[in-house]
């Protein structure tokens, strides 16, 4: 059996960046929506801490869903990378929240805990380690087997006598 091949750094922080123009877009939605409904500013400080805390949260239940669930999100999609748990199947939910959770534990010490994917062999992340899982490739469905041809019965169809 064929193992994928682990997602490297930097194919990881290009995932991760796509998601992040995600939130980005989500953020300033909510930042809309909030401006609206209390009659402020867009650029008002009053609603950024709530558009703030409703971004880290729908981050959660968007990483938590989406990696519990096909074990990739846009950004993984996008660059062809997928979190899998034990014997490549998605992380269950609990492993997914523990994983989005432990993102903050890989941020804390200057982002070394994301570092770590690039540094390891093995190219898994702290929040990798503390959940159990592991981001890979993407494989690619093999393509179907030719059926085998068989030799023509006829000798003298061959050519040889």
């Amino acid at each position: 059996m064929i193992r994928p091949r682990p997602a490297g750094f930097w194919i990881r922080a290009l995932a991760a960046g796509i998601d992040f123009v995600v939130f980005f877009l989500v953020q300033l939605s909510f930042a809309l929506i909030g401006a609206r409904l209390s009659g402020v500013d867009v650029d008002g400080a009053a609603s950024r801490p709530l558009a703030t805390f409703f971004t880290v949260v729908f981050a959660g239940v968007y990483t938590t869903v989406l990696h519990s669930l096909a074990g990739q999100t846009i950004g993984k999609m996008i660059v062809g990378v997928r979190v899998v748990a034990g014997d490549d199947g998605v992380p269950p939910f609990g492993a997914a929240l523990l994983r989005f959770g432990a993102y903050f534990v890989s941020a804390a010490p200057f982002m070394l805990g994301f570092v770590m994917a690039g540094l390891r062999h093995d190219k898994r992340a702290l929040h990798d380690l503390i959940a159990g899982t592991r981001v890979e490739r993407s494989t690619a469905p093999e393509p179907a087997a030719a059926p085998p041809v068989e030799p023509p019965s006829d000798p003298a169809a061959t050519g040889v006598v």
